[in-house]
């Protein structure tokens, strides 16, 4: 998908992030075709570049998440950086950066600087704590996110602890914001005939998927205790033992619960006066879980999802990543895992797009660059740089 005719054609994005949150959030207005320019430290680069897996030397971490874009490199450290980057800001419609709050302005490089070069610029800060209140100058990572955010105190077991996710879902969602944000604010260019500033927190990203969590601690005054792979507010909605492997059952309605007795051959439960409700169920769910895992000791994953599928009760194998790289739906019909070449890595999959725009088809455009690898481009392109000011910029150690 090299051609850029994605919904996103006409932006040009400067991109100054690294690690995660930030790149994923260019990641995915890349393949929706903007042409997202990641301007790296000279000789260093994004720090993921040196984060495993490795293959052929390659970070195939940095590989995921920066396809679709071009790669140059700058030192906005130095003088004639700072320039170069002022004009290239006058040509772009946004920026994007997840430095700790303050960094920017240090080198003269904020928001007000900027908005001043170019009034229509979409400026996108995504950090820990965000640009303003009482913790934001403290350091961000996903696990602070996670555990400040309160994922952690209600994720896992009563008896192991409070569990981080095993994603990185505190950077995930703060690079989802990161988009959404920013085509907002694009939009808002329209209705306030300006640019803004989108200020970006990882933990209010956790503290916002948070859902029923508050509410639930709201309404009873108790603090919501870790409930495994249950769901907190209805029964059978859990995970549950096959003879070969875990699967889940989502009885998410009276309806739903009836329609598994049925198929389960438990007719009986359905009148029984301990199960009635679904608050009551609740209450008993660890009895519940005992009848449905001996009645599925029986069964394998396969033939048990499909058994209980057919009476039209949500239910689901627990997959795997191998499982999950095989799947025919999600892997092949939905492009979850898009084949790709790298020149250096050779064949790899990277994680597609969850966002399918069907008019203005979204993907991977091509690999993670190399570090610097667009600088001619880019620059002679962009900015009008002849060869000979490309060799003294380098020499100087600019770019």
């Amino acid at each position: 998908m090299e051609g850029n005719t994605g919904a996103l054609s006409n932006l040009t994005i400067l991109d100054l992030t690294r690690v995660l949150a930030g790149p994923y959030c260019t990641m995915i207005l890349a393949d929706m075709g903007a042409d997202v320019i990641k301007i790296e430290i000279p000789e260093k680069g994004d720090d993921t570049r040196r984060y495993g897996p490795f293959k052929n030397g390659e970070s195939m971490y940095y590989a995921n998440v920066n396809r679709s874009k071009k790669s140059i490199t700058l030192n906005l450290k130095s003088e004639e950086g700072k320039k170069i980057f002022l004009e290239m800001v006058k040509k772009a419609d946004a920026v994007v950066e997840n430095y700790r709050p303050g960094v920017m302005d240090k080198l003269g490089l904020g928001y007000d600087v900027l908005s001043k070069v170019n009034d229509q610029l979409v400026y996108v800060a995504i950090s820990g704590f965000g640009s303003y209140g009482p913790y934001s100058d403290r350091p961000g990572y996903d696990i602070i996110a996670q555990a400040m955010g309160g994922l952690m105190a209600y994720t896992g077991w009563p008896e192991t602890g409070p569990t981080r996710s095993g994603n990185a879902m505190g950077d995930v969602l703060g690079g989802l914001n990161g988009a959404i944000g920013l085509l907002a604010a694009v939009n808002g260019r329209r209705v306030t005939g300006r640019g803004q500033r989108v200020d970006i927190s990882l933990v209010d990203g956790v503290t916002a998927a948070l859902e029923n969590g508050v509410v639930r601690y709201e309404s009873t005054g108790t603090v919501p205790e870790r409930t495994g792979n249950r769901y907190s507010t209805l029964y059978p909605y859990d995970s549950f033992e096959a003879s070969d492997g875990q699967f889940v059952l989502g009885c998410g309605n009276q309806k739903l619960w009836e329609n598994f007795a049925r198929v389960a051959g438990m007719e009986e439960l359905i009148t029984d006066e301990r199960y009635l409700t679904g608050s009551m169920r609740l209450e008993r769910f660890e009895e519940l879980r005992d009848i449905i895992n001996n009645w599925a000791k029986d069964y394998k994953v396969k033939d048990i999802v499909e058994l209980i599928l057919n009476a039209g009760v949500p239910a689901a194998p627990i997959y795997d990543m191998e499982q999950l790289l095989n799947d025919e739906h999600i892997a092949v019909a939905r492009e979850m895992f898009v084949p790709l070449r790298h020149p250096v890595i050779g064949d790899m999959h990277v994680i597609g797009d969850a966002i399918k725009l069907m008019g203005t088809k979204n993907g991977v455009r091509w690999p993670a660059p190399a570090l610097g690898q667009y600088n001619s481009e880019v620059y002679k392109d962009l900015m009008g740089f002849d060869s000979e000011k490309l060799d003294k910029l380098k020499e100087n150690g600019i770019i």
